[in-house]
């Protein structure tokens, strides 16, 4: 079967695209090392864990060298926060562009040319902050529209790879009740997206024909209020 590569594996979003592309994917799951991560590859068949720091360039490094060939790519590894933008120190913004670009741009170059080889597939799972950003908003944004930059320029270079960007609304995961928690509301998760549903879109997008090339997926929830 094909590979697929999915940073940030181990719970909520990307959890869901590994349980979504398992029927059809080997599956290198990507996260630091956990007891969930554990989990989540003993119940996938044909799926191991791939517990690397991507922060860390060197074990990034270290950890692509054996990856010789890549069908699909999926990068929804993130991190966010929220302050104002008198609030918010360059540390900030220099921790989410870390994450949320600078490390999705390095596992990508050191994977151009397995991803080149099986004329593979990178899925970017951006943000609805990555098309408009709101107040409180700066730093993350700034990493989402960034990425979304990178996306367009990796699609425009590589003619022989697919190159997805996801714009989902809020997800009801972990991170959002954070989220939800910062901004002093309460949390109700049936207002947002469920991250079966946003998995059932990559997958879907992953598996459209090879004669078309899925190139932005917008997903909003119909509950928010």
């Amino acid at each position: 079967m094909p590979t697929a590569l999915i940073t940030g594996a181990s719970r909520g979003l990307g959890a869901a695209i590994a349980r979504a592309l398992a029927p059809t994917h080997d599956l290198l799951l990507g996260g630091r090392p956990s007891s969930e991560l554990d989990t989540l590859a003993t119940t996938l068949e044909g799926s191991s864990t791939w517990p690397v720091e991507l922060t860390d360039h060197e074990e990034m490094g270290d950890a692509t060298d054996a990856i010789d060939s890549l069908d699909v790519l999926v990068h929804n590894a993130g991190v966010g926060s929220i302050s104002t933008v008198e609030e918010t120190p360059a540390d900030e913004y220099r921790r989410i562009m870390e994450v949320n670009l600078i490390a999705v741009a390095e596992l990508t170059r050191l994977l151009l040319p397995a991803l080149r080889e099986a004329g593979g597939h990178v899925v970017f799972i951006n943000s609805g902050a990555g098309r408009n950003a709101n107040p409180g908003w700066s730093a993350y944004a700034a990493s989402k529209f960034a990425l979304r930059a990178f996306a367009d320029s990796l699609r425009a270079e590589e003619p022989g790879l697919r190159v997805t960007s996801v714009y989902p609304g809020r997800i009801d995961t972990d991170m959002q009740a954070d989220i939800v928690a910062m901004e002093g509301g309460d949390y109700d998760g049936s207002r947002f997206l469920q991250p079966d549903t946003v998995a059932a879109a990559v997958a879907h997008a992953i598996a459209t024909p090879a004669d078309a090339h899925p190139t932005e997926i917008i997903l909003r929830p119909t509950a928010r209020r």
